[in-house]
């Protein structure tokens, strides 16, 4: 959005991370073009509500499904909502093709233009029909070649076939996490409501130092890590997007840049900035070997709350 010269507005989460679509509808305005959707660690965002707003504003509505492959909301998949979604096939994600991604769209207008985005010459004017407006351009695009490697392409569509039985491995693996984890004091963790089925990118937990005597997160952190359970993670840059220099001074990579609305400081999205200070990470694994893994990943979880007077 930055490269187009577009705002984005950043929206309240909810304590999920997911966006807030209570908190969507005081924010649009004259200039709003789109609502802009992402489903954190694989789990959907609330679809229902966010479908209707943009349907009764007249907004395109865009997902990013990168964490959220084959999850859905109410028996429909994530990236099928709104006017397009996209997808990365990045090393860990649950359909992968090592790098890249690809865009998922049923509206013509949209897919040519994706087409000069992403490719030029070729694909662009075998596919853009004559006649159509981007027609013209087919042969230099935008002047940006944003296109997948054809070896990701392959690998990815090579891996789609397989994608259902590693999200059911996945959805066993989360159930017993989810199950073992929430009975140790210091962690919290929710299960899916009902008609959610999530990717399980990876599966969080609320760390609670109110139930560890006040232990910091880093503190129980280090010693999971200290277990061998080095697959416990903080979030990193998947963190509220107002803590990004990127967001608070975008004139340094954008000269000229609009700075209406764009300048966010640390405290203005509170729910989401508590929730990224409180979690606690984990892949969710698919294969059936994996479970002892998991069991291993539980007992070192076991262990360092049991010992946590400690490591205070």
């Amino acid at each position: 959005m930055f490269q187009l010269g577009a705002v984005p507005v950043l929206c309240e989460t909810r304590p999920d991370g997911n966006i807030d679509p209570g908190r969507v509808a005081e924010l649009i305005t004259p200039r709003t073009r789109a609502i802009m959707v992402t489903h954190l660690w694989g789990k959907p965002a609330e679809m229902t509500d966010l479908t209707t707003l943009a349907r009764d504003r007249d907004l395109d509505l865009l997902e990013d499904g990168s964490h959220a492959h084959g999850a859905s909301h109410g028996g429909q998949k994530v990236g099928t909502f709104g006017l397009a979604s996209a997808f990365s096939l990045n090393g860990p994600k649950p359909l992968s093709g090592g790098e890249g991604g690809f865009v998922l769209t049923d509206d013509d207008d949209t897919y040519y233009r994706v087409l000069t985005f992403a490719h030029y010459n070729k694909r662009a004017r075998n596919e853009i029909p004559e006649g159509h407006p981007l027609a013209q351009y087919a042969v230099t695009g935008a002047g940006l070649k944003l296109r997948i490697h054809p070896l990701a392409a392959a690998l990815a569509h090579d891996q789609l076939s397989r994608l259902d039985a590693y999200l059911a491995g996945r959805e066993e693996i989360a159930a017993y996490l989810i199950r073992e984890l929430g009975q140790i004091p210091g962690l919290e963790v929710s299960p899916m409501p009902e008609g959610v089925k999530s990717s399980w990118y990876a599966l969080t937990a609320t760390y609670r130092p109110d139930q560890l005597c006040g232990l910091p997160l880093d503190r129980f952190h280090a010693a999971l890590v200290a277990e061998g359970a080095t697959e416990f993670d903080r979030p990193g840059s998947t963190c509220p997007l107002n803590q990004l220099p990127l967001y608070q001074h975008p004139s340094p990579l954008f000269p000229g840049y609009p700075n209406a609305r764009s300048r966010y400081r640390e405290g203005d999205f509170p729910v989401a900035e508590k929730a990224h200070a409180h979690t606690i990470k984990l892949p969710v694994w698919h294969r059936e070997q994996d479970l002892k893994l998991a069991e291993q990943y539980v007992s070192a979880a076991r262990k360092v709350s049991e010992h946590h007077k400690e490591l205070l």
